[in-house]
């Protein structure tokens, strides 16, 4: 299929149709509301459900219900809108049924601003719900990543039946790009549901999903089983980037925007005679720790560039155990480093680096 200019909110939103979404549920807040106006339009043209709720935590819990029927079900909002669903997130997960959800982040704390910000990394990662429980955490740096990893989302929250958030910053939101489409899955009929929908109970046993289990050593069991599946998660569906790192001996880490602001970084640094290279996480969660051990092995130090006061650096930090030094440069309210503060940056983080790493 031929690329054709798009913007990533819409991108987003088509590219949940074409990978065969049933129903949407969401509620307007920018820099997300034109993922919510094109289901708005599409959906009911093809015969499909989309429901503007009363409130993000009303849209969250009936992604819930539809999800407990087996219907593919997505809702999408802008970060103060999602920590509104933290409650409904977590009924999901320990109930195990698939689901979606897009986070187009915006600076904050608070309602915040409008501008683009990665300040919801702790949230995807680190507290998308209360109890023991991690979604997948995909964060595309295109629109055409974004498109791929929407449909993937919704690959992986079936495969898994979880959570899979898709959580990208206002500038791709917003940004036009060329893309590509794929093309359109079938919707799955009410008759091919999982067996473990709520389809109705005549003619077989009933079924019952559930995320309240009273009895302590009942609920122990469960997390258990939850947590047995995090683990095969981990091993199976890590995903990074990497850019001129085979003879790097200093490491940018950053995803989505600053990811590709920073493969601008590596080039500039290059020429100057700096041996950077990039790592850019597609996976928040799981994170790429394993490889980012390795490189830590290689390189005299890493520095991690983010839109926020310095989140995704402390898993960096956990990843490296102390094998290198690993410092963070950033920005927060919604500002946009660009190549002219980082490089700076970086060049200071090389000189206080001294000389090259032993092997």
């Amino acid at each position: 299929m031929a690329k054709e200019l798009l913007e990533g909110n819409a991108a987003i939103a088509e590219a949940a149709i074409r990978a065969g979404v049933e129903a949407y549920f969401g509620y307007p807040i920018t820099p997300q509301t034109e993922v919510l106006e094109h289901f708005s339009e599409r959906l009911p043209e093809l015969g499909r459900v989309f429901l503007q709720a009363e409130s993000e935590v009303a849209s969250i819990n009936m992604v819930y219900g539809a999800a407990c029927a087996g219907a593919r079900a997505m809702t999408s909002s802008s970060s103060p809108g999602i920590s509104l669903m933290q409650e409904g997130l977590s009924y999901i997960a320990c109930s195990e049924v698939p689901a979606v959800v897009g986070n187009i982040m915006r600076g904050g704390p608070g309602l915040g601003n409008v501008q683009p910000s990665q300040g919801d990394y702790f949230q995807a990662v680190k507290m998308a719900g209360h109890g023991d429980f991690h979604p997948i955490v995909l964060a595309p740096a295109s629109v055409q990543e974004a498109i791929d990893l929407v449909v993937l989302a919704f690959d992986l929250a079936e495969k898994y039946r979880t959570i899979a958030m898709v959580v990208a910053d206002g500038s791709i939101g917003q940004m036009m790009e060329p893309a590509e489409l794929p093309p359109m899955r079938p919707v799955r009929p009410p008759a091919e549901r999982p067996a473990w929908a709520l389809t109705g109970a005549k003619g077989r046993s009933p079924v019952i999903i559930t995320s309240l289990f009273l009895d302590a050593e009942k609920l122990e069991a469960v997390n258990l089983r939850l947590q047995a599946k995090l683990r095969q998660i981990e091993a199976n569906e890590v995903r990074w980037k990497e850019y001129l790192t085979e003879d790097a001996d200093v490491l940018l880490v950053a995803f989505g925007t600053m990811g590709r602001i920073c493969q601008t970084v590596v080039r500039e640094a290059r020429a100057k005679g700096i041996q950077v290279g990039l790592l850019r996480p597609v996976t928040l969660w799981p994170f790429p720790s394993a490889r980012l051990a390795e490189l830590a092995r290689q390189v005299r130090g890493m520095l991690s560039v983010e839109m926020n006061a310095g989140q995704m650096v402390e898993d960096v930090r956990l990843a490296v155990e102390g094998r290198c030094p690993v410092q963070f440069y950033g920005r927060m309210g919604g500002i946009v480093p660009l190549v002219d503060e980082v490089l700076p940056a970086l060049e200071r983080f090389d000189a206080a680096l001294g000389g090259r790493k032993e092997a």
